[in-house]
């Protein structure tokens, strides 16, 4: 499936954030998102990507954080209640939003391949369109992407 570009349409959705709650892109329609897609919840490197997310939150105005991993709602609870982060992780169980935006790729890890997130970021403007998508992101690079695009 070909990489989102700016100018796309974003990708519509719903799913349970780490309370069981659903949550829909289209609830925020008139204001801008931040997407995330991470691995694997309470990782290293997720674990720093989402803990820079939940620094810079009070820079952001009102724009949206969402965190999204193939993780189960009470695994993403977790992780929000350890490291405090206080914005929707939701919950991609069966990858099917993640191959919507050309995350979910084969991977390969000492000769094994398998199937998994391509940490990527995606910024989403107030009428529901690609602003920016930025691909294999570093952990690190997420905030500092946003905060330039904003």
């Amino acid at each position: 499936m070909a990489q989102l570009q700016p100018g796309d349409g974003a990708p519509a959705f719903t799913l349970l954030d780490q309370s069981g709650a659903p949550v829909a892109l289209s609830e925020f329609t008139g204001r801008k998102v931040l997407l995330y897609f991470y691995p694997k919840a309470d990782t290293p490197g997720c674990t720093t990507q989402s803990c820079a997310m939940r620094d810079i939150a009070g820079q952001i105005g009102t724009t949206v954080i969402l965190g999204v991993s193939p993780d189960k709602p009470a695994k993403q609870a977790k992780f929000d209640q350890k490291y405090g982060l206080g914005f929707p992780l939701l919950a991609d169980e069966d990858h099917a939003v993640a191959e919507a935006y050309s995350v979910w790729v084969e991977k390969s890890m000492y000769g094994k391949k398998y199937m998994g997130i391509l940490r990527s970021t995606f910024l989403i403007d107030e009428d529901g369109r690609i602003a920016q998508a930025w691909y294999k992101v570093a952990p690190a690079a997420t905030a500092s992407n946003l905060l330039a695009s904003l």
